[in-house]
């Protein structure tokens, strides 16, 4: 059963490493929570590791400089894995393709920036849907609007045979109080659609290798001896279990409604949510702190 916890400190200590969500987690789309942010630094301070493990489909470079913007110091973390990282690496061995089709806003061109990381990259160019081999998907063109405005571009794309990339499997995220779409809606769309959607980022495992050779880098390896902290239960939670990791669940964020969390989240609500969602984290907290 998932302990309600009030503070990281109360479970931390025997982890050596947190592989921690940002988005509502960390900040909020907007700016940073500071409570968590000084969990984190505790955390730091006490000798553990923080590996910032997201969906984001930017490159860990536009992660960091988006962490500054939004106020996050860098005495908070160790190191980034993004599903953008791992997304990109497999789009430059080839996956979906040389001509691709670009679904995404224009702030996510630096996800076809060369990359250091694959030998031989093949040469990757960005082709109107009629042209194209594959898909690269970074999120909707418009983030507001529902994913179903793709869908018939999407039949055209299944009936050729195209491959969708999908290089951020969350659904939704909440930036400030709007609610806005993501890549992994579209992915999920045109896999109910018939088409075949390739995700990199969590819950599925290449995110999850990508951080463990950050950790690696680090000099830092610490096997399963590892708390995965999100709000996400089909993306933080379920990865989690996935890779036999411990979890710890925050409820305050997408959930908040459903979890009815205040300070704390309900625990009735909360076993019901996590009972529909059929995922099991060992602990749950409203807001990470």
């Amino acid at each position: 059963m998932t302990r309600i916890i009030t503070s990281l400190a109360e479970i931390s200590d025997p982890y050596s490493a947190l592989f921690v969500d940002l988005w509502g987690c960390v900040h909020d789309g907007v700016r940073a929570l500071p409570d968590a942010v000084a969990a984190l630094q505790g955390y730091r301070q006490r000798g553990g590791t923080v590996v910032l493990l997201t969906n984001s489909p930017r490159p860990r470079a536009g992660v960091e400089r988006q962490l500054r913007r939004f106020g996050v110091p860098e005495d908070a973390w160790d190191t980034i894995a993004t599903s953008g990282d791992s997304a990109r690496a497999a789009m430059f061995r080839g996956v979906v393709g040389e001509r691709v089709w670009h679904v995404g806003t224009p702030g996510d061109r630096p996800f076809f920036d060369p990359i250091a990381v694959v030998d031989d990259p093949v040469a990757i160019e960005r082709v109107d849907r009629d042209a194209a081999e594959g898909i690269v998907c970074t999120g909707p063109f418009d983030a507001t609007s529902d994913p179903e405005v793709l869908r018939p571009d999407l039949l055209y794309a299944k009936q050729t045979g195209m491959k969708l990339l999908c290089a951020n499997p969350d659904i939704v995220v909440d930036r400030g109080d709007h609610r806005e779409w993501c890549a992994g809606a579209v992915a999920r769309l045109y896999t109910e659609m018939g088409g075949e959607s390739l995700y990199f980022g969590k819950p599925h495992p290449p995110i999850y290798d990508l951080a463990r050779q950050r950790l690696a880098a680090l000099g830092r390896g610490a096997g399963n001896n590892i708390l995965a902290i999100g709000d996400g239960a089909q993306t933080d939670i379920l990865g989690a279990m996935g890779e036999d990791l411990d979890s710890l669940f925050i409820s305050g964020g997408l959930a908040a409604r459903e979890t009815r969390t205040r300070s704390h989240p309900d625990p009735d609500a909360l076993e019901a949510y996590l009972r529909e969602e059929a995922v099991n984290p060992t602990y749950a907290i409203g807001y990470l702190s």
